[in-house]
């Protein structure tokens, strides 16, 4: 093995341009840790708000930044017992979050904000921290996986009550939770009705098994348009809500009675102060703020994942590690479709 390895830092708030690639050392796993040397890596929104300084929780300027990626075991501890060299793993999202309810220590665990994350060759990981992925999935594919899948499953399958065959998932977007939650929602017999803003998205959604698909360009009351369309107009059970203060109005349109709306992310999360994975109802629906989730779920989420066959969606672009800052430019057009990945090699 080299001595030495490629990383990527935040530097600044000036997004892309904070971006900077130094070389150091390759660092030595403990007893209970593992090297794991990075094949792929996929970027998320949150990205963009940590590169820029707004993320909602503070990252630690000079953070190795992402926190998804996929790779093999390079060298296990002597008390490592889950893996050995050449498996093929990913890190979870929040290192300390391994099953249960969200904590607030587990905020400290944040790969790429407040642990130093992924866009680097290598990196160590206490061997809990770890999970295998799926094995017909190539390593870009598992690279999308620890944040946007996670997060999806979670969504439909993490909650207060789980996704049932024949209900009705409305998604928003072509995003990668969005995307996951038609895959995930199909996957499990569901209906699903999606919105987008063009045609050519609109197809790609309706290709991965979306029932229906809505124009909120063309459509400002997409709610209640998504609600008529639903079976026997009833509603929808899961929303996947992306848009926040921009979108809850038609989503609080579309959902069913006693229906469930999961909140994802920063943009939609503005206004909720739920810590974790917190709920609340209101007089028809349950908001649930989902906040990635736990390693029990990213492993059951694994497994529905081979069993099923199911395949993520990799957006057509190309980036090497090298052009970190050209995927970031091109990731906040919003132009791509699925998940922007990066490759090591």
């Amino acid at each position: 093995m080299p001595d030495m390895m490629k990383q990527w830092v935040v530097q600044g708030t000036d997004g892309a341009e904070s971006l900077h690639l130094r070389e150091v050392p390759i660092p030595v796993p403990g007893d209970y840790e593992v090297l794991v040397k990075f094949h792929a890596a996929s970027l998320n929104y949150r990205d963009i708000m940590i590169s820029t300084g707004t993320y909602v929780w503070t990252a630690q300027d000079g953070i190795v930044p992402g926190s998804d990626a996929a790779g093999t075991v390079q060298i296990a501890g002597p008390k490592v017992t889950r893996f050995s060299a050449g498996a093929r793993v990913s890190p979870i999202f929040h290192l300390t979050h391994l099953y249960g309810r969200f904590q607030e220590h587990d905020f400290a665990s944040s790969l790429g904000a407040k642990h130093d994350g992924v866009f680097q060759e290598y990196a160590v990981f206490n061997e809990q921290s770890c999970v295998e992925i799926p094995s017909h999935l190539s390593f870009r594919e598992a690279a999308t996986l620890p944040c946007a899948g996670v997060t999806a499953w979670n969504a439909l399958y993490g909650g207060p009550r789980a996704l049932k065959p024949g209900e009705t998932v409305l998604t928003q977007g072509s995003g990668g939770v969005s995307v996951f939650a038609v895959q995930f929602g199909k996957m499990g017999g569901a209906e699903v009705i999606s919105t987008t803003s063009g045609s050519e998205k609109a197809e790609k959604l309706k290709g991965l098994g979306a029932d229906n698909v809505i124009n909120y360009t063309e459509d400002e009351r997409w709610g209640e348009t998504a609600k008529t369309l639903s079976r026997k107009g009833r509603g929808a059970d899961f929303i996947i809500e992306i848009g926040g203060a921009s979108t809850m109005v038609q989503s609080t349109q579309a959902v069913a009675i006693d229906g469930q709306i999961a909140v994802i992310g920063r943009r939609a999360g503005k206004g909720f102060s739920d810590g974790g994975d917190g709920t609340h109802s209101t007089s028809v629906s349950t908001i649930r703020r989902v906040l990635v989730g736990s390693r029990q779920l990213h492993e059951e989420m694994n497994v529905a994942i081979e069993v099923n066959g199911l395949r993520p969606v990799v957006d057509e672009r190309v980036f090497g590690l090298g052009e970190l800052r050209e995927a970031l430019r091109y990731f906040e057009t919003g132009r791509h479709f699925g998940k922007v990945v990066v490759d090591f090699e």
